[in-house]
């Protein structure tokens, strides 16, 4: 019999492979001319279309419970950090590419472990071996991120002004140019998700159910997204939907990416915590020429991180093992006397 654990990992590990083949429709979707916005307003409005039908199926024969003003907010909240990823890490992979966009993501558990520490959900006791090598595994994270970058963004430095063009709808950065800003863009986005995680792990801890948050959370991305978009887009041709790369990537990403992948993050917040979700990040990797150096580092700091937290989850559970097992002896000596 699968343990739960097993379970949460397999789960997690094929959520990577599902959030990288999103990563590689959407950039070739956008790359011949969909919008950005427009690709979030559809993928989450079809992801509704899958989630609001499952989370009525599921509750047929029990209601979930009442959801509190505090809850609702904090979904809100859910929403809007959810939007700001997606737009972000989607444009971030327009002017980059599906690579870089794997190997940003892995600062994601440095970023989380870092919230964690604020937010109080995480205890850092530097005496113990298992803090000290996620403090340095977050470290060596970050610093590998900043070689995959800077490996690939140093001669960008040199030549940017000679990348820009004017065109009708505004100013545009091209040619090597755009890797500095889609590197900054996802770095944003990766703090976003780091949050996400936490604020994620803050809900479903007070309301355990999965599927409901994840719905009522689809809608609100569905509004601010529409929102967005058509601020952004004055083109109404924009809204047209193409049967060809554009419809793939917008089915995948809703059936796959918003729907299931959410589903998946949530659960496992809930049973390891956002730490635990977020170490899954690195394994988005995508090892490329340009980008072997950084990708290594990062993984030398995840795995690092990986350690600590088996570390202590062995020591809780040791402990916890110890003090159930001298209950019945203190009980026996206590009646003897």
């Amino acid at each position: 019999m699968v343990s739960e654990g097993a379970s949460v990992t397999a789960a997690m590990i094929a959520a990577q492979f599902v959030e990288v083949g999103g990563d590689t429709l959407m950039k070739a979707a956008t790359k011949d001319g969909m919008s950005i916005f427009i690709f979030i307003v559809y993928s989450n409005l079809l992801a509704l279309c899958f989630l609001l039908p499952s989370t009525l199926f599921h509750h047929r024969k029990r209601a979930p419970p009442p959801i509190s003003t505090s809850i609702f907010c904090r979904i809100f909240v859910f929403g809007c950090l959810r939007t700001a990823t997606q737009t972000l890490m989607a444009s971030g992979i327009r002017f980059s590419s599906p690579t870089l966009a794997s190997a940003m993501v892995d600062i994601v558990p440095a970023f989380t472990f870092i919230l964690a520490i604020i937010s109080r959900m995480e205890v850092l006791n530097m005496k113990k071996h298992s803090s000290q090598a996620k403090v340095i595994g977050t470290v060596v994270s970050i610093a590998g991120a900043l070689v995959v970058t800077f490996y690939k963004g140093m001669p960008l430095i040199n030549d940017a002004i000679q990348h820009i063009e004017i065109g009708a709808s505004g100013i545009y950065l091209l040619g090597k140019s755009d890797w500095i800003l889609g590197a900054f863009l996802l770095a944003v986005a990766c703090f976003c998700l780091s949050l996400l995680f936490i604020v994620q792990t803050w809900i479903v801890k007070d309301y355990p159910e999965e599927l409901v948050i994840t719905t009522i959370c689809c809608c609100f991305v569905v509004i601010i997204s529409t929102i967005v978009a058509l601020i952004a887009e004055g083109n109404s041709k924009a809204w047209r939907l193409r049967p060809d790369k554009e419809l793939l990537s917008v089915c995948y990403s809703a059936a796959f990416v918003v729907s299931l992948r959410n589903v998946v993050n949530t659960w496992a917040c809930r049973k390891k915590g956002p730490i635990y979700v977020a170490t899954f990040n690195p394994l988005r990797v995508v090892i490329a020429l340009g980008i072997v150096i950084g990708a290594a580092i990062i993984v030398i700091g995840f795995y690092a991180v990986i350690w600590a937290k088996a570390q202590e989850e062995q020591t809780t559970s040791e402990n916890n093992f110890l003090s159930s097992s001298s209950t019945p002896l203190l009980s026996n000596k206590s009646i003897d006397i």
